[in-house]
C-alpha cells in the first residue's frame, strides 16, 4: 500500500483497514528500529573500555552509561503521551532520526563531554523507540492477534544481545570503536523509509490539544538526582550528599510531581490506569520481575571474564542459554496467548521460573560446571521471557485505546526504573559480601594468616574484579624481596579470589528472588481481560487514520 493509497483513504479510516502485507512492512519496521535501539546497547557495552582509554575520560566512565539511562528514562512517558496526543508516525520519525543523527554524532567523537552528550541524545531518541513499539501493534492488530507478534518483541532484545558482543568485538578490534555507531546508520534509514511510506498518523480526536509542560520538568526534576545519585552509590555512601542528598532531592520533587499530576489537564501518568486491576499489577510484575534481570545480564559477564577466564566476546556467547531461552519462551508465550486467549497460568509459572531460576543461580562457585550453570541459566530465562511478551499484550488490552501510549511506557518506564535500583542494590550486596568473603575464602585456600591480613587492608588496589591475570597484577604490587616468597602462593590467592566473587555474585541476586517472589504473588491476582477479535471492544472506539 504506498502513501498515495494511504492518503486517499476516508478520512476516519482504521490502521487495520491497512493491508496485511503492508501492516507486516510497517511491524518489520518497528522491530528493525526496536532491534538497533537494543543493538547499540550491547555494542557499546563490549567497546567502552577502548572508548574511555582513547578519550582519556576515565573519570567519567559512569557517566557514559548513566546519561543515557537517565534521558531514555526520563523521556519515555512524555513520549507516550505525545504520541497518543499528536499519532504514532511523526513522533517514531522524530525519534529514530535523533536517534541516527546522535548515533553519527557519537560516532564522530573526539572527547569524553562531546561523546557523554551525543550518548544523551541517543537516549532522548531510544526513549521513544520501546515505547512507541508497542503502542504500533496496538495501533495495527486487534488485542486477539497482538499475540501472534507481541513475542518477536522479547526475541529482538535476545537476538540483539546475543549478536551485540561480537559485532562489538569484531568491529572495536579489527576497525575502531568509532565504527560501532555507523552501524546504526543503514538500520535506521531503512526503518526511517518504511514507516515514512506506509504508517498512518494515527490520532484520537477526542485527544485534548494540551502538553503538559510543567510535569515534564517535574517529572525531569524528579527522576534526574534520584538516578544519579543511585550511580553515585558505586563510589560512595548512602549518606553522601551526592548520594542520599541527591535522591532526597529527587523524592521532594516527586512529592511535588504527584501533586501536580493530580491537578493538570493532561498528565503525563494517568492515574485512573492504576484503578485497573490488569494494568496495576503488570507494571509492578514487570519492575520487581527487572531487579533481578538486570542483575544477572550484568553480574554473570563478570564471572565468565574474571573466575572462568573468557574474553569479553566469549562471554557474552555464554549467556546463550539465558538468552535463547528469554527468546524461545518469549516467542511461545506470545502464541499460546494469541490460540488461547488465556495468560494467567502462563505468566504465574513465568514469574515461578524466574524464581527458580535466580535461587539454582545463588550456589555459583568457582568450579561450577558449565552445563550445571547454563541449565541455571535457562530455567531464569524462561521465565524472563513470557514477561516482555505478556504484560505488554494484556495492559494494551486492558486500557482504553487512546491510552496505549501512556499505559505502554508506563510500563517500560518501571521497567527500566526497576532494573536501575534494583542493580544498584544488588551492586551493593556484591561489594560487602565480596569484602567479608575474600579473608574466609583465602584462609580455606590455604594462604598463611598474615598476608591476608596485609592483603585485606590493600586489596583494592588490584582490582579483584578486573579481567586478565589476577595473580600477575597482585605479584606486580609485591615488594622485590618478598616476590620470591609470594609466588608459590599465587595460584591458591587466585582460587580463593575467584571463590569469593563467586559467593559474593550468587548473594548479591537475592534482590532479585525476593522480588520476584512477591512478583509471583502478585499475578495471582490478575484478572483475565479478554482478548477481542472486535476493534470496538478493544478497550472503547478504534482511533483514526488521517493520511
Amino acid at each position: 500500500m504506498s502513501a498515495t493509497e494511504i492518503a486517499a483513504a476516508p478520512d476516519f479510516a482504521n490502521s487495520h483497514h491497512l493491508s496485511p502485507r503492508a501492516k507486516l512492512e510497517i511491524l518489520f519496521a518497528v522491530l528493525l528500529a526496536l532491534f538497533m535501539f537494543a543493538l547499540d546497547q550491547t555494542i557499546v557495552g563490549v567497546a567502552l573500555p577502548s572508548i574511555i582509554s582513547d578519550l582519556k575520560g576515565q573519570e567519567l566512565y559512569a557517566w557514559s552509561i548513566t546519561i543515557y539511562l537517565l534521558t531514555s528514562t526520563i523521556s519515555g512517558p512524555i513520549y507516550g503521551k505525545l504520541s497518543d496526543l499528536f499519532g504514532r508516525r511523526p513522533i517514531f520519525i522524530w525519534a529514530v532520526g535523533l536517534f541516527l543523527v546522535a548515533s553519527v554524532g557519537a560516532g564522530l567523537s573526539q572527547s569524553m563531554p562531546m561523546f557523554i552528550f551525543f550518548r544523551g541524545l541517543q537516549g532522548l531518541g531510544g526513549g521513544a523507540v520501546f515505547q512507541l513499539a508497542f503502542a504500533v501493534l496496538a495501533d495495527l492488530y486487534t488485542p486477539a492477534e497482538r499475540g501472534k507478534y507481541s513475542g518477536l518483541f522479547g526475541a529482538v532484545f535476545g537476538l540483539s544481545s546475543i549478536i551485540g558482543p561480537a559485532v562489538g568485538g569484531l568491529i572495536t578490534d579489527n576497525l575502531s570503536w568509532h565504527f560501532i555507531f555507523f552501524v546504526n546508520v543503514p538500520i535506521a534509514l531503512a526503518s526511517l523509509y518504511v514507516i515514512f511510506r506506509l504508517l498512518p498518523a494515527i490520532k484520537h480526536p477526542e485527544a485534548a490539544r494540551n502538553i503538559d509542560y510543567v510535569g515534564a520538568a517535574l517529572f525531569t526534576a524528579t527522576i534526574a538526582p534520584f538516578l544519579v545519585g543511585l550511580t553515585n552509590r558505586q563510589q560512595a555512601d548512602w549518606a553522601d550528599p551526592w548520594v542520599g542528598g541527591l535522591m532526597l532531592v529527587g523524592l521532594i520533587f516527586g512529592v511535588i510531581f504527584l501533586w501536580w499530576e493530580r491537578r493538570a489537564p493532561e498528565p503525563l501518568i494517568v492515574f485512573p490506569l492504576f484503578r485497573i486491576r490488569t494494568f496495576t499489577i503488570s507494571v509492578l510484575a514487570m519492575f520487581l520481575m527487572s531487579f533481578g534481570f538486570l542483575a544477572v545480564i550484568v553480574y554473570l559477564p563478570l564471572w565468565f571474564q574474571v573466575v572462568h577466564g573468557s574474553t569479553a566476546t566469549e562471554s557474552g556467547y555464554q549467556l546463550l542459554p539465558l538468552l535463547g531461552a528469554l527468546i524461545v519462551s518469549a516467542t511461545l508465550s506470545g502464541q499460546i496467548v494469541a490460540r488461547t486467549h488465556r495468560y494467567k497460568l502462563l505468566i504465574v509459572a513465568a514469574m515461578t521460573s524466574l524464581t527458580v531460576g535466580l535461587l539454582l543461580l545463588t550456589n555459583l562457585h568457582a568450579n561450577t560446571d558449565l552445563v550445571t550453570l547454563w541449565i541455571w541459566m535457562a530455567i531464569a530465562g524462561a521465565g524472563i521471557g513470557p514477561a516482555f511478551a505478556v504484560f505488554t499484550l494484556i495492559v494494551s488490552a486492558a486500557v482504553p485505546m487512546r491510552q496505549i501510549g501512556v499505559a505502554s511506557s508506563s510500563l517500560t518506564f518501571f521497567q527500566q526504573i526497576g532494573g536501575t535500583i534494583g542493580l544498584t542494590i544488588a551492586s551493593t550486596l556484591f561489594a560487602s559480601r565480596l569484602t567479608e568473603e575474600v579473608p574466609k575464602q583465602l584462609v580455606a585456600a590455604g594462604v598463611p594468616q598474615q598476608f591476608i591480613a596485609q592483603f585485606a587492608g590493600n586489596s583494592g588496589s588490584f582490582n579483584l574484579t578486573g579481567t586478565g591475570d589476577l595473580g600477575a597484577r597482585i605479584l606486580a604490587q609485591v615488594p622485590e624481596q618478598f616476590k620470591a616468597l609470594i609466588e608459590p602462593l599465587i595460584p591458591n590467592i587466585v582460587g580463593g579470589i575467584h571463590e569469593a566473587i563467586s559467593l559474593a555474585l550468587g548473594g548479591a541476586l537475592w534482590v532479585g528472588i525476593c522480588a520476584a517472589i512477591i512478583a509471583v504473588l502478585a499475578v495471582m491476582f490478575l484478572k483475565e481481560v479478554p482478548l477481542t477479535s472486535n476493534w470496538d471492544e478493544a478497550g472503547g472506539p478504534p482511533p483514526a487514520a488521517m493520511g
